[in-house]
């Protein structure tokens, strides 16, 4: 009986042992109903018995018949899908390469072959067979998604299996070439604006202003149609532009050559006229597009004009132009109108706090004196924020000066006491910079990011505060000193004047920053020094704080004494790894080598002495150093720039400047 009930001689459904418990339950019930009928009734009970091993008969047989068919359905199924894998793994459009170890091919399958040509590829190293393919998976072999690869002419996707040595590639050719119509035929929108244009014409004939506007739209529209462009003239000054986004990288790759082709035609009839662009790409919303071209426009300007912005929401901009020097504006308008606007702006505030960047020079330090006498003729607090650990030797002496005037240096607070007075109805003025990074006090502009109010002479850079109330940036100034010197005249008559020591302080951070008088210097420079002088700016004085002790002297003598020469014209002194040099001495010897016969651009890398490595350029006009130094992280003027770089030697920062001087030698001429 036992050996009757093993499994072996078991149906095979019966072999499942829920089915098994199922089935006894119904031969216990079965069973158990015969006996009862038994005993009710003899031929009943021998009727229901019949009846049940019969039933149990049929059952085995039907359900002995589904499992075999069951079985056979399976086994067929398992068949047809493991032919269908093996076919599939040889026949499917993918590549596949199994690899060892060593990088020997192990198997490719027939897909894979032809790109291989007849070679006989097994057992032979990848890099031996093909040294492209080699590289291509040498480089993705660590990535854990899909990667495009271009081999054999074509674009693949390629997955790679580390852990078994499979490389998987689709061709996506086809696709990829969908993807780069696509991309090239993406919506470029752009802004141009004439510079100057009211002012040439200002003094111009209406001939004249009609033939210079006709000449103008002549070289834009043929430019444009060049590169398949739509270009409309929406204001005497302003067009607007419709390009696809690969006409733009023709563009970008002639360098926007219109800039220079209508400055130089129009300069060649007395009446040089710049231009200014702001494009934009990479966004699917045009209202959007929109705003960013205007975005960019405003940030060309901001940067002195005659160039272009090129940027995407994603990217960082790119930059074209901006190769001359900003022409100095022929109107003091906007100096009133900014002088009227910020009186509107105090008003409803409680305080002012003006602060400049930080290692702050004479000119910064000078420009917050200003600040806080047209807060004072304004019946307005005003403090300013200066951290005195970090300030040069000519500062120092400033402030030693202001010692005898009690009033000023109590307004003069560390950056911790001014955010503690701060609240939400200040207003935050940063002069001499527009950078939130470099700030005398980040901290302070963070609290109060949503009130503030730049004025720079610096070339507006990427990095710029959001959202401020009021900008005044006009890159043609010499210093900041001058702007807020203009200014003095639009404020009231009934305050107390600017006395002795600030006109001073201002006086000498204009005579600073153009080098006296040599260098980025204006008819309104000289207007705003005479203002100065006026009012009772003491050139004694001025000497005074301009003069530098004997360590200084002979640093910068000894940088000098370090020079170097590159492409004959560009001076370049490195300091030592180790030794830690202020600022401005670097920036000293920096200027001091332009006076040597035949320097257009000098370039002095240093340590400071908060371990950055910050290099200083100069340049007399013939060189663009602002672009250089904006491709190594700073900024600044075309004929003053510098930049501070971390985590670099002073002989490694030297030998990534010298990389870009001499593979970008045209890009940074005039």
């Amino acid at each position: 009986m036992k050996k009757f009930l093993s499994k072996e001689r078991l149906p095979s459904f019966l072999k499942n042992e829920r089915l098994r418990w199922i089935a006894i339950f119904i031969i216990i019930l079965s069973l158990f109903s015969v006996v009862l009928s038994f005993t009710v009734n003899f031929f009943l009970g021998l009727m229901l018995l019949i009846i049940a091993l019969g039933a149990t008969s049929a059952s085995i047989y039907i359900m002995s018949q589904i499992t075999a068919n069951t079985n056979e359905y399976i086994s067929e199924l398992s068949y047809r899908i493991k032919r269908g894998e093996q076919e599939a793994l040889i026949k499917m459009p993918i590549g596949i390469l199994i690899f060892n170890e060593q990088n020997e091919i192990e198997w490719v399958n027939p897909y894979l072959q032809p790109y291989f040509e007849k070679n006989d590829v097994l057992g032979k190293k990848i890099e031996v067979v093909d040294e492209e393919l080699a590289t291509i998976i040498t480089n993705n072999v660590e990535n854990k998604t899909a990667a495009t690869v271009s081999w054999h002419e074509k674009d693949f996707e390629m997955i790679i299996q580390k852990d078994i040595h499979v490389a998987y590639l689709m061709d996506v050719t086809r696709y990829s070439a969908i993807e780069k119509e696509f991309e090239a035929e993406r919506v470029v929108i752009g802004q141009v604006f004439l510079d100057n244009y009211d002012e040439v014409t200002q003094s111009m004939s209406d001939k004249n202003v009609s033939n210079l506007s006709n000449f103008v739209t002549n070289e834009l529209s043929n430019w444009a149609r060049r590169y398949g462009m739509y270009l409309k003239r929406t204001d005497t000054d302003r067009f607007f532009i419709l390009v696809h986004a690969h006409s733009l990288q023709q563009i970008e790759e002639e360098k926007f050559k219109i800039l220079d082709r209508i400055r130089d035609r129009t300069s060649k009839q007395n009446f040089p006229l710049t231009l200014s662009m702001g494009i934009a790409y990479g966004d699917g919303d045009l209202n959007s597009l929109a705003k960013l071209a205007q975005s960019n426009l405003d940030l060309a300007l901001g940067r002195g004009g005659d160039q272009v912005v090129v940027k995407s929401p994603e990217e960082q901009a790119r930059f074209y132009g901006g190769k001359t020097n900003p022409m100095e504006k022929r109107t003091r308008v906007r100096a009133r109108m900014i002088s009227q606007a910020l009186q509107e702006i105090m008003k409803p505030l409680d305080q002012v706090f003006v602060m400049g960047h930080q290692s702050p020079d004479m000119d910064s330090v000078g420009a917050c004196l200003g600040i806080r006498r047209i807060a004072l003729m304004n019946n307005m607090k005003c403090w300013i924020v200066l951290d005195q650990t970090a300030i040069h030797s000519d500062v120092q002496r400033l402030m030693e000066e202001l010692d005898q005037y009690p009033d000023i240096k109590y307004n003069i607070i560390t950056p911790e006491e001014a955010l503690e007075k701060a609240t939400e109805q200040s207003l935050l003025v940063m002069v001499d910079h527009s950078k939130p990074s470099i700030s005398g006090s980040p901290e302070l502009y963070e609290k109060l990011k949503n009130r503030l109010m730049v004025i720079d002479h610096h070339r507006r850079g990427e990095e710029f505060p959001e959202n401020p109330m009021l900008v005044y940036i006009e890159p043609y100034a010499s210093s900041t000193c001058e702007l807020i010197t203009e200014m003095f005249e639009y404020q009231s008559k009934d305050s107390e004047p600017i006395n002795k020591i600030e006109a001073t302080a201002m006086l000498t951070g204009i005579i600073i920053d153009t080098k006296s008088f040599s260098l980025r210097t204006g008819t309104r420079t000289f207007d705003a020094a005479s203002y100065l002088r006026s009012v009772g700016a003491d050139a004694t004085m001025v000497q005074d704080f301009m003069k530098e002790n004997v360590d200084s002297y002979l640093k910068r003598n000894h940088l000098i004494d370090k020079v170097e020469f590159i492409n004959s014209d560009l001076a370049l002194c490195v300091g030592e790894d180790d030794t830690i040099y202020d600022p401005v001495t670097a920036a000293q010897a920096a200027d001091s080598l332009l006076s040597v016969s035949g320097v257009s651009a000098s370039f002095v890398v240093t340590k400071r002495p908060d371990n950055r490595v910050s290099i200083s350029a100069r340049s007399t006009g013939e060189t663009n150093v602002q672009v250089i130094m904006e491709q190594m992280g700073g900024g600044g003027h075309l004929s003053n720039a510098a930049t501070q770089l971390t985590g670099v030697s002073v002989s490694e920062a030297a030998e990534q400047l010298v990389s870009i001087l001499t593979t970008k030698k045209d890009e940074i001429k005039e």
